[in-house]
C-alpha cells in the first residue's frame, strides 16, 4: 500500500466516485457476465431434529441432559439413577444432542431415545435403502454404530436383519466354502488386485448380461462395470483404465481365474491404450484368492434385494451397489474400503448433518451395548 501511495503522489488528480454499473470499462473484468453468482444448496437430515424432539419423552435422556447442564431441561425434577450417574463421564452434549462414547478414544455417538419408530427409521436407512444394500447383521450394525447408540443396539440390529422380508426372500442359505490358499498381504492399496466376471444376469437395455469386478486385495475396495457376454480382453482393459487406472494407477499384480492368454492380451491392451513404449513382461502363477468370489456373491445378493421388482434395471444400480460395498465394514480389515483408501467416511443421508459437528465414526464396540 505504501508503494502505491508513493507512486500516486507524483500525480495531481481528483478522485470522483462513479457507481460500478456506470463504469463499464473498469468493470469489464470484475463484472464479467459469464461469471454469474453461484447458488449454494446445503443439504441436511431431519434425523437429528427428530432425536432432539424425542428426548423430552425419555426420562433417562432428560435426567442425563439435566445432569450435564442442558438449559432445556434444567427445571426437570427427574433424578439420575445410581447406574447412570456412575457412567455420566461417558456422556456429553453437542449442539443439543446427547452423545455417548465407550472410552476416551471412541468418537462420540448420538444417543437415540426410547422411541421405537425413530429407531426403526434409523435401521431402515442403514439396511433397507439401495445405498445400504440389505447387507448382513455385522455390516448393518457397524453402519449404525458409527454414528448412533442406544442400549442393546446389537440385539435390535440382529432382530431387524433376521426379520427383513426382502433378505429372507432373495438371499440363499449360507453354505460352507472350500478352503482357499492364502496370498501374501499387499503393502499398499491397489498394489495387487483381483479381477473376475459375473454373468447370467437379465439382459439390460444396452445388451449387458454381466459385471466385471475389480477388487483391491488390501482395502477390499471394489469397482464394477456392466459388460456383455462378448466382452474380450481389449474391452476389459478399457474398462480397467476407466474404473481403476484413472483413480489408482497400475497395480503390480492382477489375480484372475481367466485363461493366461486372456490375461496377457489384457495387459497388452492396457499398455496400448496408455501409449507406452516400455516392454512389460508378465508372469503367471497358479494361486487362488477367494475374495472376488466372495464379492461376487455379495453383489448378487444386493442386486436381488434392490432390483427385486425391476430386475432388468440392474446395470443402472451398479454405482449404488459399488458404493454400498465400499462403505461397509469388511470383516478381514475391521474398516470400510473407503476409510482405508482415504481415511474418511463418505456422507450418506443418515449422517448428513452429523459430520460437520465431529459426531459419528465411532468404533461401534458391541460389548458396550
Amino acid at each position: 500500500m505504501a508503494r502505491w501511495l508513493s507512486f500516486f503522489a507524483e500525480y495531481n488528480f481528483e478522485v470522483k466516485y462513479k457507481p460500478g454499473k456506470q463504469n463499464a470499462l473498469a468493470d469489464a473484468l470484475s463484472r464479467r457476465p459469464d461469471y454469474k453468482l453461484a447458488h449454494v444448496t446445503t443439504l441436511s437430515s431431519s434425523v437429528p431434529d427428530l432425536i432432539r424432539a424425542a428426548y423430552a419423552k425419555d426420562d433417562q435422556c432428560v435426567a442425563l441432559l439435566r445432569a450435564l447442564g442442558s438449559d432445556e431441561f434444567k427445571d426437570s425434577d427427574i433424578e439420575l439413577s445410581a447406574r447412570l450417574r456412575a457412567r455420566l463421564h461417558r456422556y456429553s452434549i453437542d449442539n443439543g444432542l446427547l452423545c455417548y462414547r465407550t472410552d476416551i478414544e471412541d468418537n462420540p455417538r448420538i444417543v437415540v431415545p426410547h422411541d421405537e419408530e425413530l429407531k426403526y427409521r434409523i435401521l431402515y436407512e442403514a439396511h433397507d435403502t439401495a445405498l445400504s444394500g440389505h447387507l448382513g447383521r455385522e455390516k448393518t450394525y457397524s453402519s449404525v454404530s458409527q454414528s448412533y447408540w442406544w442400549p442393546k443396539l446389537y440385539k435390535w440390529v440382529r432382530t431387524y436383519v433376521r426379520t427383513c422380508e426382502t433378505c429372507q426372500r432373495v438371499k440363499p442359505s449360507a453354505h460352507a466354502a472350500a478352503p482357499l490358499a492364502s496370498l501374501p498381504v499387499p503393502s499398499g492399496c491397489w498394489e495387487s488386485m483381483s479381477m473376475d466376471f459375473v454373468f447370467g444376469l437379465p439382459k439390460d437395455s444396452e445388451g449387458n448380461t454381466g459385471i466385471v469386478v475389480f477388487v483391491d486385495r488390501l482395502s477390499k475396495m471394489a469397482h464394477l462395470a456392466a459388460v456383455p457376454d462378448s466382452i474380450d480382453a481389449e474391452g476389459t482393459a478399457k474398462l480397467f483404465i476407466d474404473r481403476v487406472f484413472r483413480q489408482h494407477g497400475l497395480p503390480v499384480a492382477i489375480i484372475s481365474d481367466r485363461d493366461p492368454r486372456f490375461t496377457g492380451k489384457f495387459w497388452k491392451s492396457i499398455f496400448k491404450v496408455l501409449g507406452t513404449r516400455l516392454d512389460m513382461s508378465t508372469a503367471d502363477h497358479m494361486q487362488t484368492d477367494g475374495q472376488t468370489e466372495r464379492v461376487n456373491r455379495v453383489i448378487n445378493d444386493i442386486l436381488r434385494s434392490v432390483c427385486a421388482d425391476t430386475p432388468r434395471r440392474w446395470s443402472s444400480m451398479l454405482p449404488i451397489v459399488e458404493f454400498a460395498l465400499n462403505n461397509a465394514v469388511h470383516a478381514s480389515t475391521g474398516f470400510t474400503p473407503f476409510y482405508i483408501n482415504g481415511l474418511t467416511h463418505p456422507r450418506v443421508p443418515l449422517t448428513l448433518s452429523l459430520r460437520e459437528s465431529g459426531l459419528g465414526g465411532g468404533r461401534g464396540c458391541r460389548s458396550a451395548c
